[in-house]
C-alpha cells in the first residue's frame, strides 16, 4: 500500500506491530478541535452471538494464514469464546489442583484441563473438555518462572532470550542458544531441574520502533512506532503503545506530522507498555486499521484468549496476518533486557510494527513488542498483554461507548462492580446485593454487568 494510500486508512489501530486479521484496534484520528461527541451507547456483551461478528478482512486473513475456510474461521472463533467460559468456570472449581488449559484441533474445537488430582478428571470430562493429569499445578509452575524472573532482572542471559510456562509439557521451557549455560542460569535462581526443559534455539528476539515502516506516530519528531488501541483517562483521550517507544514527556506527532500528544507513563523493560495522552485534535477510534478492507474492524472488549486460539495483528509494515497464541505468561530478553508477562505467537511482523494491536475475534489481546523472523520466511512474535497497562496508568480501553458513562443513571446499581475496572480470574465482586465471581480476565465496558455477561461471572 502506497504512503498516501494508508494515510487515508483509520490511521491508528495500525501499530507498528498491531493486529491481523484483528478486531479492533482503537486509533485516534485527526480531527477538528472540540469535535461532536457521539451520542452514548451501550457495547454489546461479550457472548456466542458476536462472537463470529467479525469483518471480512478477519476471516480473509484467517483463511489466508490459518488455511481455513470462512465457515471454520467463524466456527473457531465461537469455540474460542465457549471454551474459555468452560476454562474459566473449571479453573475456579479446580482451585490449587488446577494445572492449565489449552485448545486444539483445526477450529480450536477441543478444550484440555490439566489438574494434578486424577479424581477431578470425571468433573472436567463432565464439562465436555478432555482432562490431563499432571504432576505440577499452574501455581506451582507460576512460581518457578517467577524465579527465572527475579534472576534476569539482576543479570539478563543473553544465551536464553525467552522462557515461559508450558501448560501442555507441564514444565518451564527456556530457548538458548547454549543450553548448558541456561541450565546452570536455571539453577542458580533456585529452579529444580526436574521443572525445567531446555530447547536449543537460535532465537534472537529484538525491539522494532527504531525502524522504519509505514505510518504511525512519531517520537520527539524523529523515531516512529504504531499506535495500538484508543483509550481514555477520565476526560482525557490517547492510546496505549508499547513502552520502549518512548519515556515520559516524550511528544509526539501523528502519521501527518500533527502534533499529538506525549507520553505520560511508560515501563520498559521489566514491562513493555506505555500510554500517550492526545490533544483535542485528536479523537479516540474505537477500530483498527483495515489497510484496504471493506470495513476497519471495531474493537468492543479486552476478554483474554488462552493458548491455542487464533489471534491476529494489524501492522503498518505488514498489513493483517493472523496465527495462534502459542504461549501465555513468557518472558523474552532484547538487548535492552527482559520483558516478562508476554504472550507468545506465530504472527510474523517485521521492523516497523512496534507498538501495534493484537486482537481475538473483537477483543483487544495487547501490544507489539518485539520477536524474531519476518513476514516472508515466518517467525515468533511478542506482545504486551493490554490489560495490565489499563490497570496499571487507570485507562479504560476504548470501544465507541460511553466508557465511562457520561451522564451516570439517576438510581445507579448497588455493588463494587465498576465498569472500567480491570478484572482478573477469581476476582469477587458484588452487584445490586448478588455476588458473583470472574471466570475470564477482562477489563469491564458500560453495560457488561455480572448479571447481563455470564460468560464473564458466574455466581460466588
Amino acid at each position: 500500500m502506497s504512503h498516501r494510500r494508508s494515510m487515508r486508512v483509520a490511521v491508528l489501530a495500525a501499530g507498528a506491530l498491531g493486529l491481523a486479521g484483528a478486531q479492533g484496534i482503537a486509533v485516534a484520528q485527526p480531527g477538528p478541535a472540540g469535535p461532536a461527541r457521539p451520542a452514548p451507547r451501550t457495547a454489546a456483551p461479550y457472548s456466542a452471538a458476536t462472537a463470529a461478528d467479525v469483518p471480512p478482512a478477519m476471516l480473509k486473513a484467517m483463511r489466508r494464514d490459518l488455511g481455513l475456510t470462512e465457515a471454520q474461521a467463524k466456527k473457531a472463533l465461537v469455540n474460542q469464546f465457549d471454551s474459555g467460559v468452560t476454562a474459566g468456570k473449571l479453573r475456579l472449581r479446580l482451585g490449587g489442583d488446577f494445572a492449565g488449559s489449552w485448545v486444539s484441533g483445526r477450529t480450536a474445537e477441543t478444550l484440555h484441563v490439566a489438574t494434578t488430582d486424577p479424581a477431578r478428571t470425571a468433573e472436567i470430562s463432565a464439562q465436555g473438555a478432555r482432562a490431563t493429569v499432571v504432576g505440577r499445578s499452574l501455581a506451582d509452575l507460576t512460581a518457578a518462572k517467577a524465579k527465572l524472573d527475579r534472576a534476569a532482572a539482576r543479570e539478563a542471559p543473553s544465551h536464553s532470550p525467552v522462557w515461559y510456562v508450558d501448560v501442555q509439557a507441564n514444565r518451564i521451557v527456556v530457548l538458548s542458544s547454549a543450553p548448558a549455560e541456561a541450565r546452570a542460569f536455571a539453577k542458580a535462581a533456585g529452579v529444580d531441574a526436574a521443572e525445567v526443559t531446555v530447547k536449543r534455539s537460535a532465537i534472537r528476539p529484538r525491539t522494532y520502533y527504531d525502524l522504519r515502516g509505514g505510518d504511525a506516530y512519531y517520537m520527539n519528531g524523529s523515531g516512529r512506532c504504531s499506535i495500538g488501541f484508543s483509550v481514555r483517562r477520565g476526560g482525557t483521550p490517547g492510546f496505549i503503545t508499547a513502552g520502549h517507544c518512548g519515556q515520559p514527556g516524550t511528544t509526539t506527532s501523528g502519521y501527518n506530522q500533527v502534533q499529538q500528544g506525549s507520553f505520560q507513563g511508560s515501563s520498559f523493560p521489566g514491562n513493555d507498555y506505555a500510554w500517550v495522552a492526545t490533544n483535542g485534535n485528536w479523537s479516540p477510534v474505537a477500530r483498527v486499521n483495515g489497510y484496504g478492507s471493506v470495513q476497519d474492524p471495531a474493537v468492543s472488549g479486552s476478554t483474554v484468549a488462552q493458548t491455542g486460539s487464533p489471534v491476529c495483528r494489524s501492522g503498518s509494515t505488514t498489513g493483517w496476518h493472523c496465527g495462534t497464541v502459542q504461549q501465555l505468561n513468557t518472558s523474552v530478553t532484547y538487548p535492552q533486557g527482559t520483558v516478562s508477562g508476554v504472550t507468545q505467537t506465530n504472527v510474523c511482523a517485521e521492523p516497523g510494527d512496534s507498538g501495534g494491536s493484537f486482537i481475538s475475534g473483537s477483543q483487544a489481546q495487547g501490544t507489539t513488542s518485539g520477536g524474531s523472523g519476518d513476514c516472508r520466511s515466518g517467525g515468533t512474535t511478542f506482545f504486551q498483554p493490554v490489560n495490565e497497562g489499563l490497570q496499571v496508568y487507570g485507562l479504560t480501553l476504548y470501544t465507541g461507548t460511553s466508557n465511562p458513562p457520561d451522564d451516570p443513571p439517576d438510581d445507579p446499581p448497588s455493588g463494587s462492580w465498576a465498569a472500567g475496572t480491570v478484572y482478573q480470574v477469581g476476582d469477587v465482586v458484588t452487584y445490586n446485593g448478588v455476588g458473583y465471581k470472574c471466570i475470564q480476565s477482562h477489563q469491564a465496558q458500560p453495560g457488561w454487568t455480572p448479571e447481563n455477561v455470564p460468560a464473564l461471572w458466574q455466581r460466588a
